[in-house]
């Protein structure tokens, strides 16, 4: 039977309590931040080097053109993240979280590798950018997984208390520490290739290091225990000697309104995060036009800043609650991020050109602090991997569509930030209406 309204999810049975170890809520809060912050790194470097790619695999006339051709590109790999979570979401609902995580972000570090030995269009034509487009879309596939299992195992493991906690320092601290190690890469390798040298061979380096996320994601899973919550819930299923339901179809027949609300906060949520520190590489080469070194300076600390950001919100939904918390931040970024769109267009020194980036990394990366432990608190644990990686993975696919729209619509790259302005002012009214419609979602988790 399907929901009527979005003010109550179907009953759940509330288990018995799980204790769980100190060690293993620390490798698990590890497994997920790491896991989440290797594969963002793996999606990072596309957007480092998105004018040089544009250049190899997408030439056109206009830069603007070039550059709309990459970040399509990069929204095709997040279209395909919702297949992504149906398929691992129900591998990880049904055979674990770590197996998921594990065959999920070794696929992403390869593909990404992959990347580093494609021929360019000078070299091989048109085929050059379908080969790049069907590689784009199996890494999709990968990251959708990933999402799946990290974004559970992490804030399953730990007490009630710190999970809205965990949320930030995996969804939000995950994403800025991907971008930190984008960051030093991008500096390491820009310094040993610089100039021409980097439009040569620098940037198939870039991708080459995907290969060490693998490589390191699967050292860090060795020692990584299950999630207790879903091992409770298949003893406990075993137990009643229920029949085991496709967890995607139960979502669509069950769940589909709470789907649909979420979709509200994660579109919000994901196109903040995209316009802001995803967009910054792009911003500060094509518009400030500051030297690579200094713009990966810069990155840096933004990325910082966004886990610093991600983490103290991710803790306020704690204190005072999931709707708050997504009101306060939807109501400050309505208003503020226009201005800082606007300012660090027209910064002419490093030093404004740092604040402006610091302050659009802060408030980008605090709309989708809250958002992981939001969803998980709306699905009950037998989907809650589907039920949280397709609400995350759909809305940040039309999130990660916002940045093609963007350069499309600025016609002329000076006046790419009055387009990140009106955007920014859209996307921010749709998710203050969403953050009025959902409920509180705080201690509702199973």
């Amino acid at each position: 039977m399907s929901m009527v309204n979005d003010t109550s999810a179907p009953t759940q049975t509330r288990p018995p309590k799980v204790e769980v170890s100190r060690r293993q809520m620390i490798n698990a809060s590890l497994a997920s931040l790491l896991g989440w912050s290797l594969d963002l790194f793996d999606l990072f470097v596309l957007l480092y080097v998105a004018p040089v790619i544009g250049q190899l695999f997408f030439p056109a006339d206009l830069p603007t053109l070039s550059l709309a051709a990459v970040y399509a590109s990069f929204a095709v790999t997040l279209l395909m993240r919702p297949i992504g979570s149906a398929l691992f979401g129900s591998y990880a609902d049904r055979l674990g979280r770590k197996r998921a995580m594990i065959f999920a972000v070794t696929g992403v570090g390869i593909s990404t590798a992959l990347f580093g030995a494609l021929p360019t269009v000078q070299q091989v034509g048109v085929t050059a950018a379908v080969l790049f487009l069907i590689l784009r879309l199996i890494q999709g596939i990968f990251v959708g997984g990933v999402v799946a299992s990290t974004h559970t195992i992490g804030t399953e493991s730990v007490p009630p208390k710190w999970r809205g906690f965990m949320s930030g320092l995996i969804g939000g601290g995950g994403a800025g520490l991907g971008a930190l190690l984008a960051s030093i890469v991008y500096f390491i390798v820009s310094e040993a290739f610089p100039g021409e040298a980097f439009n040569e061979w620098g940037w198939r380096f870039m991708f080459f290091a995907g290969i060490l996320s693998s490589i390191l994601g699967l050292f860090v899973f060795k020692s990584l225990e299950e999630s207790p919550l879903w091992l409770q819930a298949k003893q406990q299923q075993a137990s009643e000697e229920k029949p085991e339901a496709s967890p995607v179809k139960t979502i669509f027949s069950q769940y589909l309104s709470v789907l649909l609300v979420n979709l509200l906060l994660v579109i919000g949520g994901g196109t903040a995060y995209y316009l802001t520190s995803g967009y910054l590489p792009t911003f500060l080469k094509v518009i400030n036009k500051i030297p690579s070194g200094t713009a990966s300076l810069i990155l840096m600390g933004a990325s910082v800043t966004a886990i610093i950001s991600a983490v103290l919100f991710g803790y306020l939904s704690d204190v005072i609650g999931r709707k708050k918390t997504f009101i306060i931040i939807g109501i400050i970024n309505l208003i503020v991020l226009p201005v800082l769109y606007l300012g660090l267009g027209s910064a002419t020194t490093i030093p404004m050109i740092t604040g402006y980036a610091f302050a659009l990394a802060f408030l980008g990366n605090a709309a989708y602090a809250p958002i992981l432990i939001f969803l998980n608190e709306r699905f009950p644990t037998s989907i809650r991997s589907s039920g949280t990686g397709l609400s995350w993975n759909i809305g940040f696919a039309v999130g990660g569509m916002m940045p093609t729209f963007v350069t499309l619509t600025s016609g002329a790259t000076e006046n790419i930030p009055f387009s990140l302005m009106y955007f920014s002012i859209g996307v921010f009214v749709l998710y203050v209406i969403g953050s009025f419609i959902v409920p509180e979602t705080k201690g509702k988790f199973e």
